[in-house]
Parts: structure tokens; C-alpha cells; sequence
């Protein structure tokens, strides 16, 4: 059930995403793609996404399911506070991402998502944020001229 409701919550995001990068305002000077292509690329990669998943769900469709597939699915259905502090994780990434800039609210959220996520594992957690979030500032700062937040700190 878990994975029908991610499938109809990846179609509507994906929805309000292509609708939201309609309103994107087209430039005829300049770039001849236009600041709505990236948009559009990831909107894709959402639909694609979702495809992948509506294909699982019906491939497992067919599967018989054994005996244990109940208790584990009362299992997974007892773990939606997981899914509800990482919403909430994420609504405080959003949040604080401009106050703090990119570089201090994307490892804070990267850090607090791979410590959860990947328990005792703390060195390869540091490493992973701050290289994560160091290799993409440079990538959109220096590779593709974007723009992000500074927030508190001085670049």
C-alpha cells in the first residue's frame, strides 16, 4: 500500500512541478534552451521515476505472496513517523536554506538524514555531506553559474 500512495504523491509532485516551471518566465535572448530546461529535465526524471514504481507494483502484483508478507507489511506500516520526520526534516531544510546558505543547511540536512539513516557509520557520514555538498556548490557555482545562497557565511 506504502508504495501506491509514493506512486500517486510522485505523479501529483510532478504535476505541480511542470506547473510551476510553466510559470517560469521565457527569455528570447541568451541561452537557447532557456532557464526552463533543467526544470523540465527533473520533472522527467519524476515521471520516469514514478514509471519504475508503478512497474514494481505491478510485477509484485502477480507474485504470490508468502506468509511473512503480512507481518512484514504491518511492520512498514508501523514506521510512518519515518516518513513524517523526514518531511518535517526537509520543511526545516527549506526553511533555514536561505538564512544559512547552501553550504551550512544542505550538510546540516544531509548530516542529519545519513545519521539516521546510516546509524555508527559518523566518519563515512561527515565525508559523504561535506564532500556531497562541497562537489554540487561547485558545480552550480563555478560550472554552471548558478547562483546560491550565501547566507552567513561570507562566499
Amino acid at each position: 500500500m506504502a508504495d501506491r500512495i509514493i506512486f500517486v504523491c510522485t505523479l501529483l509532485l510532478a504535476g505541480v512541478y511542470f506547473w510551476a516551471t510553466a510559470q517560469i518566465p521565457s527569455l528570447e535572448l541568451g541561452d537557447p534552451l532557456g532557464p526552463k530546461a533543467f526544470p523540465r529535465m527533473l520533472g522527467v526524471g519524476l515521471l520516469i521515476g514514478a514509471a519504475m514504481l508503478l512497474a514494481e507494483i505491478l510485477r509484485d502484483r502477480k507474485k504470490p505472496k508468502p506468509a511473512d508478507a503480512e507481518a512484514a507489511s504491518k511492520r512498514l506500516e508501523s514506521h510512518h513517523w519515518v516518513v513524517v520526520a523526514v518531511v518535517a526534516w526537509t520543511a526545516l531544510y527549506i526553511a533555514l536554506f536561505e538564512p544559512l546558505g547552501f553550504l551550512l543547511a544542505t550538510t546540516g540536512y544531509l548530516l542529519g538524514l545519513t545519521s539516521c539513516f546510516n546509524r555508527g557509520r559518523h566518519l563515512m557520514n561527515v565525508l559523504t555531506c561535506l564532500l556531497f555538498t562541497a562537489i554540487s556548490y561547485f558545480a552550480f557555482t563555478q560550472l554552471l553559474g548558478v547562483n546560491l545562497a550565501r547566507g552567513i557565511l561570507p562566499f
